[in-house]
């Protein structure tokens, strides 16, 4: 047996033992107490924040510290189309990835206006000013937020841990659905185009790449799954609450970390970070601030020895990514190629 077909083997079993994982996962609400089922389903909406702000910073090269604003109105939404509108809990999520969606049009409008630094603090301006609206509106609670009716709640579930069991299947479902249709998003021509653009921007707007039609995409693209998540976030929390429906720190600022130590511009580097730094959060939460010192010296010392991430370092063995996202013609001609 060749040394590529051998790697080629090695590749095969990694993809197996990540969809088995799946597959077991699925059936996690029976064998995990519900502590655990709450834990793990705020790892797989984590896993979604940092899979969009990945293929934001990662690809399209917009660097967010806002995108906790569509958290937040993923929530309010959920909470308007459940206990004003009085919609099933299925639609209501779906409502509330679209309204996220309808409201990121304007607000890429605005923001798209700027760049670089300036593009990142006016995300975090619309974010801030989203909170202050938030808490303004009557009905919701204002700036100290509204509990879920009690009918909602029941719809989750008669009792906790039905309901946490319905949350865990929600948020894995997301996340499943999140990482396949990105990396579908990536295999497509619009993928093509910001792939060329993470390797060089310049280079792939000389050939024909609509820079700006695929930043707008790549925005309106996260809007839709951080308002998803943020429905189910609010179900997962019980409440609204404008501070911490639209939290910086953990809706951005630890995603941040997670993407960054995980390996920006890879699907696989989202997963992994955010895996990282939940396991370092239960690990050294104890410690207060020697616990966000050490993350963060953590993550500079990361990027100083692979700018890439934990990803970064594990490529440096694997011969290609578990989760393929390369154009499957280009992977075509290249082998078609190298046979010749």
């Amino acid at each position: 047996m060749t040394f590529s077909k051998t790697r080629r083997l090695a590749m095969t079993g990694l993809r197996l033992g990540l969809l088995a994982v799946v597959v077991v996962l699925a059936f996690g609400p029976g064998f995990l107490e519900v502590g655990t089922m709450r834990l793990c389903a705020q790892v797989f909406l984590l896993m979604v924040l940092a899979m969009m702000w990945n293929l934001l910073a990662g690809y399209a090269d917009i660097v967010t510290v806002g995108q906790h604003a569509f958290v937040g109105i993923g929530a309010y939404a959920l909470y308007g189309l459940t206990a004003k509108a009085g919609l099933s809990l299925p639609v209501a999520i779906l409502g509330a990835g679209a309204v996220a969606l309808v409201l990121a049009v304007p607000i890429t409008a605005i923001v798209f206006r700027m760049r670089a630094a300036y593009l990142a603090i006016g995300t975090w301006v619309v974010a801030e000013v989203c909170t202050l609206l938030a808490s303004k509106i009557p009905g919701y609670g204002g700036a100290t937020g509204i509990t879920l009716p009690g009918q909602v709640i029941r719809a989750l579930g008669g009792n906790v841990r039905d309901r946490f069991a319905n949350l865990y299947w929600i948020s894995l479902g997301l996340v499943v659905v999140a990482y396949l249709a990105t990396a579908l998003l990536l295999r497509s021509r619009v993928g093509v185009g910001l792939m060329a653009m993470r390797d060089n921007e310049e280079a792939a707007g000389a050939i024909g790449v609509n820079l700006v039609a695929s930043r707008i995409i790549c925005f309106l693209w996260a809007a839709l799954f951080l308002g998803l998540a943020g429905g189910v976030l609010a179900l997962l929390n019980l409440r609204i609450q404008p501070a911490a429906s639209f939290s910086l720190i953990d809706y951005t600022v630890y995603v941040i970390f997670a993407a960054v130590i995980g390996g920006v511009g890879s699907i696989e580097g989202a997963i992994i970070g955010v895996l990282v730094y939940v396991g370092l959060r239960n690990a050294f939460s104890d410690y207060s601030n020697l616990y966000l010192m050490f993350l963060g010296a953590l993550s500079i010392l990361i990027m100083l020895v692979e700018p890439r991430g934990i990803w970064g370092l594990i490529r440096r063995v694997l011969p290609e990514n578990i989760i393929l996202v390369s154009h499957p013609y280009r992977g075509r001609a290249g082998r078609e190629q190298g046979e010749s």
